[in-house]
């Protein structure tokens, strides 16, 4: 505890120090199961016996504050510390992890009972609460004392195994990113706590994204703060900045953001967001906006990236920055240019020796080496040595980070093509679920379960990761376009291919082809096959073997082969 609270990282308000302080002491000192809402609202928050926590939720908003400080902590300068504290939803008795142990590894309560609070209903809580009396508790702290002792020394050896990768990974310059306090103009409670919650829930949300150093803002700026954002930027050496104010009118709560560039004063993106006022939504309202605007911000085609991507130098030759390696792999994978391959593969594989700890490198080249297998591009034309590569690579940036979101798209990507469809898909579930906000999982995720004819589920994934995306590449449609074939609805199916066919490839054309025939327009498709084939040829020789090396189902293939055959492709074997 004194670890966390000295820290820089942990950026709790006083109050929500001095409540973790109280819900520690107070569990390890065996009463872990007294420890709710109006307890805490009387000894932290200054609250009298009139205090009722269902009509003042202070003290529920500010643990949920509470949990995110303590996420922020244990994602920067906590992620080596032998210890984890949490404190679970739904309860507010804190619990103690090995942190540096693998995910299988039991979590150390120090509550005394077996059961959890967090199982029992407020009112069981309560009389639990009032009715432990005379059985000490003692020995329970004592033990988990020494079981934390224990986990402390042997976890020492570890961390100093773990500090080299991290160092190295350290030294890559990544882009950097603060969020401001939003501004407050009013003196209403509530506002203010949403100001400051949006806020702290951004960083949280953008520090699931790969590739970013997020940024506390300096101890002097606050929502009331009328200093230039974007001298505070250029002050603290910060590319980016997020910054926003909370506002309301009538019974409506209006926050609105903007992401700037601090070197060039640019405003990137702004917006502004409409929500109902209600206390028993506030908490929504802040999860909400705060996840809009870091999926915005920070998805692999959002706004930052793509600012990057646009003043990329120019050139074949290899960088010696290995973010602008893996920032290179990212705009290769908008449409899987082949000649862009072997610049990006060159640039990744110098970047894994000059940053081996880099994860994000590690997994593109990954990505970089399947595509190598799927797409014919290996230099010795093996195929399966190409696939071992990508197996290889992905998996040892799993090794380094076993819940990176990057590592496990490409390690789905690479199960899948390898056959291993459910693994694929676990995987892929697996990203989604620690970063929901990321649109480009959602996508990856959708596209896996549609070509495998599970189209219900796969096309809803689909579309919502096309409306979080302000540019979405030609891919996010493939599967679409082909659902909408499936039903017959041929102008719905024309809409969707051609929304792909900017990324150039045979296959958002061969859809082309195939709606504009169903359409009758006999010329447009033939237009569309030339285009197919000059983009694809291995597509257009072989559709069957091309569909299936991306695992598609025979459902698919077998609607896609007559439809290519209506637009007037010919096969050139004469089958």
């Amino acid at each position: 505890m004194s670890r966390v609270l000295q820290s820089d990282h942990f950026q709790a308000t006083p109050k929500r120090r001095a409540m973790l302080t109280f819900l520690i002491e107070e569990a390890l000192a065996g009463r872990a199961e007294t420890l709710k809402g109006y307890t805490i609202g009387l000894a932290v928050f200054g609250r009298d016996e009139s205090f009722d926590p269902q009509s003042d939720p202070i003290v529920r908003l500010e643990a949920r504050r509470l949990r995110h400080d303590l996420d922020s902590y244990y994602i920067a300068d906590g992620a080596q510390n032998p210890i984890r504290i949490s404190i679970p939803k739904g309860q507010y008795a804190p619990k103690f992890h090995n942190n540096l142990a693998d995910v299988s590894a039991k979590e150390v309560p120090i509550e005394a009972r077996e059961e959890s609070v967090q199982a029992k209903r407020p009112e069981e809580v309560e009389t639990a609460a009032h009715a432990s009396g005379t059985v000490s508790r003692l020995p329970w702290a004592l033990a988990a004392a020494a079981i934390l002792f224990v986990l402390a020394a042997l976890a020492a050896a570890a961390v100093m195994h773990f500090l080299p990768a991290q160092e190295e990974q350290d030294e890559v310059l990544k882009p950097s990113v603060m969020v401001l306090p939003f501004r407050v103009s009013s003196t209403d409670p509530e506002q203010q706590i949403l100001a400051e919650g949006i806020a702290e829930q951004i960083m949280t949300a953008l520090s699931r994204f790969p590739d970013f150093r997020i940024f506390w803002p300096p101890s002097g700026a606050n929502g009331a703060s009328t200093m230039d954002p974007v001298e505070i930027g250029r002050q603290e050496d910060v590319s980016f900045l997020i910054t926003g104010a909370v506002g309301s009118e009538g019974g409506v709560i209006r926050v609105s953001a903007k992401l700037v560039h601090s070197p060039s004063r640019r405003v990137l993106w702004s917006s502004s967001y409409d929500r109902v006022r209600s206390r028993s939504t506030l908490l929504e309202i802040e999860e909400s906006i705060a996840s809009d605007i870091a999926t915005v911000a920070g998805q692999p085609y959002g706004v930052i990236k793509s600012e990057l991507a646009s003043t990329l130098p120019a050139g074949n030759e290899p960088s010696n920055d290995s973010f602008e390696c893996v920032l290179r792999g990212y705009v290769y994978r908008r449409n899987f240019s082949k000649q862009l391959h072997a610049t990006v593969q060159s640039c990744l594989e110098r970047a894994v020796k000059r940053d081996p700890g880099y994860v994000e490198a590690w997994a593109m080249l990954g990505w970089i080496y399947l595509d190598a297998a799927r797409f014919g591009l290996t230099a010795d034309g093996s195929k399966e040595l190409a696939f071992d590569r990508a197996l290889d690579a992905a998996s040892h940036a799993l090794s380094l980070d076993g819940n990176n979101i990057l590592a496990l798209k490409a390690l789905s990507s690479i199960n899948h093509y390898m056959g291993n469809i459910e693994e694929g898909e676990r995987l892929a579930k697996k990203a989604l679920a620690l970063n929901p906000n990321d649109p480009d999982t959602m996508a990856q995720l959708g596209w896996r379960l549609a070509v495998a004819g599970k189209f219900d589920e796969g096309i809803s994934y689909l579309e919502k990761a096309i409306e979080r995306t302000r540019n979405a590449p030609g891919w996010y449609y493939h599967l679409i376009a082909v659902d909408h074939l499936l039903k017959g609805q041929y102008a719905e199916m024309l809409t969707a291919a051609k929304k792909g066919v900017l990324d150039g490839s045979g296959i958002s054309w061969c859809l082309v082809a195939i709606a504009q025939s169903k359409l009758g327009n006999k010329a447009a498709a033939h237009a569309a096959l030339e285009k197919m084939a000059e983009m694809s040829p291995e597509l257009g020789r072989d559709p069957a073997s091309y569909l299936r090396s991306h695992q598609a189902s025979d459902q698919i293939v077998t609607a896609l082969i007559e439809g290519l055959k209506t637009a007037g492709w010919k096969d050139p074997a004469g089958d």
